[in-house]
């Protein structure tokens, strides 16, 4: 009986402790305000203290417009369902260069996207039903409403890091392999 009572003590305690410290720390916030809410969201809705959470389901690799080279290989996650493409990346704090979400789309339409609701510059890029690059947005304005269109028909949408074309040296005309 007396080691559950311990136990309860320290419980409390701890929870204490945790309670003064957020209190103690608060400067105005929204993280120091919601820090004890975020950790049991984390559990339920897959946030991080960075945004939403990264679930890697493929790979994805850039290959030169001759074929012959491999310009970048990342982890995916996808968006296939309508629910999953309204969402996006939106509300993500950040994510690597190791990193993507992979849009696909049931058919060939020429799309836009914007950057409601999204905390990380991104490129854009739109790709054809034959994995080839037709366009891309780069270095789009976090948290903007503006369309930033494909101009041509795309069945698929890259979402990486701004600059992240540059930076790899992916340019239209590449094409994408993914599993």
């Amino acid at each position: 009986m007396q080691l559950h009572l311990k136990c309860i003590l320290i419980a409390s305690l701890y929870a204490a402790g945790c309670h003064q410290n957020n209190s103690n720390n608060n400067n105005g916030s929204a993280a120091s305000d919601t820090g004890t809410a975020a950790t049991a969201t984390t559990e339920v809705t897959g946030e991080t203290s960075n945004g939403i959470e990264f679930k890697k389901q493929g790979t994805l690799a850039f290959v030169s417009k001759t074929g012959a080279d491999t310009l970048r290989k990342i982890d995916i996650q996808l968006a296939q369902t309508d629910e999953q493409r309204a969402d996006g990346l939106m509300y993500r704090k950040s994510m690597t260069d190791d990193q993507g979400m992979l849009f696909i789309f049931p058919d060939m339409e020429e799309r836009a996207f914007w950057m409601k609701n999204t905390y990380i510059s991104l490129d854009i890029i739109y790709i054809a039903d034959n994995m080839e690059i037709v366009s891309i947005q780069k270095y789009a304005t976090p948290l903007s409403e503006e369309s930033l269109p494909s101009f041509k028909k795309a069945k698929y949408v890259l979402e990486v890091n701004g600059g992240f074309s540059d930076k790899y040296h992916i340019k239209y005309g590449d094409k994408i392999t993914y599993q």
